[in-house]
């Protein structure tokens, strides 16, 4: 291409028309690793938020790190908002565009005067500009930016909805990005030192975003194998990815980061799937770290001689008994439901928005062998309908089947805001989601109060409060012509496409 780009059709064209337009547009080789890396389930992709929120937000968090946005205004809006919504403190730069820039090429002089007039070293390590959906099905060629303007890095990376399923994996599509370009300058050359530097152990590099008291559970149980916890990915500096990329063993704590793991296989270090949950999770998650890190036997039996017995205290302090049904997006799922069992509860059904990989196996065929249906890349209608089987004594998911549970009187729980914003591993993970399941549980009988006090209010065309007081009346002639608007609509639609 020389800059140009082809017309694409708005966002609303569909996926498969997005496709096209990309991959006629020179996006061929793009959409193909996005596949590769990111397989779609059955159903075409999982209901979640704009993927792009996963790459933008992995920006925001990042120190001297500017993001800038090319895509429709009303999806920039979205993000933006969403982003400020859930705490970022930082501009989000928006280059916009019409049809004559897109088509004649001058969106991609645009983006360039942008980020020159952005890349200042005295303010930034790194711009990253990311293209939403129009932009990649144009084929905006990002990758002819420059690579860097006066020693401030510039990452460019497509993260469009019709190619990236969810936002959790867009989290590692800039991070595998930032990954790749950190690995070659540390390859051709002296890089900075990571600001909090480790001590002179070998680390270990955590994959996934972890509540702020993980790393320092998990600290405690590298400690006495003679490693400590590095870096982890996301970073929350530029200088921290240099760290990253040197340790000696990678722990995919979340399982679906496919390109970062492509660049620390690349960089020598092996990788270990699953977490340290629950007292056989932590024994084996141990046993699998130490091994990678050439600990001896010994050393690895004394890091679980002191970490197991109290995870077990913990677990018999706040049993579980109750049904639990397990549904998100996060990537953590899987180790929530081991954790939940461990701790007495029965979970027949996980499902999760990510797409199974080799780091989730241990998890599946552990949750597999206690009787735990996994349903990777599930939809919001396998989550629920798992649910209406099971009649789970607490539902935990996503905001749409809270929703439902509640309306049914089933106890639930919003998976994002009330589990991942607690500790998960060591014995403050045992302990905090015991807490929190007990809590909701006890409100079931107040759940199925509230259903029989408003059994009977309408729902539905009948929800509401009429005009004249009491339920809306009914307009059942205007019901029917709208039956007959949308035969007829739909009766040309069909002739069209024949």
């Amino acid at each position: 291409m020389d800059g140009s780009v082809a017309p694409a059709s708005g966002c609303h064209g569909g996926r498969e028309t997005m496709q096209e337009a990309a991959r006629a547009a020179g996006k061929s080789e793009t959409l193909d690793r996005l596949l590769s890396d990111y397989p779609r389930g059955p159903h075409d992709q999982p209901q979640s938020m704009c993927p792009a929120f996963g790459s933008l937000r992995v920006g925001l968090r990042m120190r001297r790190t500017a993001t800038i946005l090319c895509g429709s205004a009303c999806c920039v809006y979205g993000l933006t908002f969403t982003s400020h919504f859930y705490g970022a403190r930082r501009t989000v730069g928006y280059v916009p565009f019409n049809s004559e820039t897109l088509v004649k090429g001058q969106l991609f002089e645009d983006i360039r005067n942008a980020v020159y007039e952005t890349a200042k070293p005295e303010n930034y390590d790194c711009v990253v500009v990311i293209n939403l959906c129009v932009p990649t099905a144009s084929g905006v060629p990002l990758d002819r930016l420059p690579k860097q303007i006066d020693g401030v890095r510039v990452i460019g990376i497509d993260v469009p909805g019709f190619g990236v399923p969810t936002h959790a994996e867009a989290k590692d599509v800039l991070a595998g990005a930032m990954l790749r370009y950190a690995r070659l300058e540390a390859e051709s050359g002296p890089v900075l030192r990571p600001r909090n530097a480790a001590s002179a152990e070998p680390t270990v590099t955590l994959l996934g975003e972890l509540f702020p008291a993980d790393p320092v559970g998990i600290t405690a149980l590298l400690k006495p194998m003679g490693l400590a916890l590095g870096a982890t990915v996301p970073t929350r500096e530029w200088r921290d990815l240099y760290g990253a990329l040197d340790c000696s063993v990678v722990g995919a704590i979340h399982p679906f980061y496919t390109a970062s793991v492509r660049e620390f296989v690349a960089a020598g270090r092996p990788v270990v799937g699953s977490g340290p949950v629950g007292v056989e999770g932590t024994a084996a998650w141990l046993d699998a770290i130490g091994k990678a890190a050439n600990v001896s036997a010994e050393k690895i039996d004394a890091a679980k001689a002191r970490a197991l017995p109290a995870i077990r205290g913990a677990l018999d302090a706040s049993p579980i008994n109750a049904r639990i049904t397990v549904s998100g997006y996060e990537g953590s799922e899987l180790l929530v439901a081991r954790l939940l069992i461990e701790a007495g509860a029965e979970v027949p059904y996980v499902g999760t928005a990510c797409p199974r990989t080799e780091w989730s196996d241990a998890d599946r065929e552990w949750l597999m062998a206690h009787g735990t249906h996994v349903q990777f890349r599930a939809s919001l209608e396998q989550d629920v309908h798992a649910m209406m089987e099971v009649r789970p004594d607490l539902a935990v998911g996503t905001t749409p089947l809270v929703q439902k549970a509640k309306e049914l009187g089933i106890p639930a729980l919003y998976f994002t805001n009330m589990v991942s914003a607690r500790p998960l591993f060591g014995p403050a993970g045992a302990g905090a989601l015991a807490g929190i399941v007990a809590a909701q549980t006890r409100g079931k009988e107040r759940f199925g109060r509230m259903v029989s006090f408003f059994d009977g209010v309408g729902s539905g065309d009948n929800a509401g409060y009429g005009f004249k007081g009491g339920v809306p009346e009914a307009h059942p002639q205007a019901r029917e012509r709208f039956k007959k608007m949308r035969l007829a609509r739909a009766k040309a639609l069909e002739a069209v496409g024949t």
